[in-house]
């Protein structure tokens, strides 16, 4: 079983992005759930929503404490937030940044055989969808640094969820992230 931790801030769509993973993997033939974590969170407050992925039926029903991957929104949380607690050794930690990933190590206290991708995903989707909402891009990056799901059934999620100019404009942004991602 692969566990997936998105971290981002009230408003940006951490619990849509886990939500649209999920069925993006049931595509596939995969069992997935998908859960946010809650408090008395606000606009732009620092949330946390998850993913888990098993080609078996998932069990579990708690939070997850120790991903395979975390998916980092907003890269203003790496100084309020510490994403890389409980990461798996040789764990992998997506970024949404301007910055190399050099850049970023020592805000995510990374340990050997952990690896770091960047990818500015507020630049895309600002150019695609006119506003820095950047979970469906994220999930562009996810699918590419992953390898857990396919580009085409990210898509097709995305097209169950949104509607017209919408869909395609999230559609370029996934697809756009997937083709740029840098390590």
């Amino acid at each position: 079983m692969f566990e997936v931790r998105f971290h981002g801030r009230g408003g940006q769509g951490a619990v849509t992005a886990a939500e649209l993973l999920a069925v993006a993997v049931a595509v596939e033939g995969k069992s997935s759930q998908s859960f946010p974590v809650f408090g008395v969170e606000r606009r732009g407050a620092p949330v946390a929503s998850f993913c888990r992925i098993n080609d078996k039926q998932i069990r579990i029903h708690q939070q997850v404490y120790a991903p395979d991957f975390v998916v980092v929104l907003d890269e203003g949380l790496l100084d309020a937030v510490d994403v890389a607690n409980g990461l798996k050794e040789n764990g992998v930690i997506i970024v949404n940044s301007k910055c190399d990933a050099s850049a970023l190590n020592g805000k995510l206290k990374i340990k050997e055989g952990m690896k770091v991708f960047v990818i500015d995903a507020t630049g895309i989707a600002l150019k695609n969808l006119g506003k820095p909402i950047v979970n469906t891009a994220m999930l562009g990056a996810f699918a590419k640094a992953s390898g857990l799901v396919g580009l085409e059934s990210v898509k097709k999620a995305v097209n169950e969820r949104f509607e017209g100019k919408m869909a395609e404009k999230n559609v370029k942004a996934v697809e756009e992230c997937y083709n740029e991602l840098k390590q």
